[in-house]
């Protein structure tokens, strides 16, 4: 199947959206029954992670967590754009999630969701979704 690409708006400049519909759309139009999917961020300043999508608490600890942990005003940081938290925070979440396919659908845990996750916000992004066939 071809590539996918689906548009994202973020708001906020640290955020996590839930795109499984979207992806779970993407591997009901190709019809695949069984395979992979593959959901992928081209940036270096969000990423791709997969964590619980039923209480809405959890997603707001992540984004107090990660920027507890990594700082966007650390003045070590040297980076010239300002915006090294989010090439950190990109790289500890990484840029990527590959999902099983069974029987047409993703195969995820009863409270999982696909997220795509903002750290240099807010900005227009891209989110790649690959279909494999198995």
């Amino acid at each position: 199947m071809a590539l996918v690409e689906l548009e994202i708006s973020t708001r906020e400049h640290c955020e996590f959206l839930d795109i499984t519909k979207e992806v779970a759309l993407v591997v009901r139009k190709s019809r695949v029954t069984d395979g992979i999917c593959v959901v992928y961020s081209p940036h270096t300043t969000a990423g791709i992670t997969i964590n619980e999508n039923a209480d809405p608490a959890v997603v707001r600890d992540m984004v107090m967590a990660s920027s507890k942990i990594i700082r966007r005003d650390d003045p070590e940081f040297k980076h010239a754009e300002g915006n090294s938290n989010g090439h950190l925070k990109t790289s500890f979440f990484g840029v990527s999630e590959t999902i099983i396919i069974e029987e047409g659908r993703l195969v995820l845990g009863s409270w999982q969701g696909i997220y795509f996750s903002e750290f240099d916000g807010p900005r227009k992004r891209r989110v790649l979704v690959k279909i494999i066939a198995g």
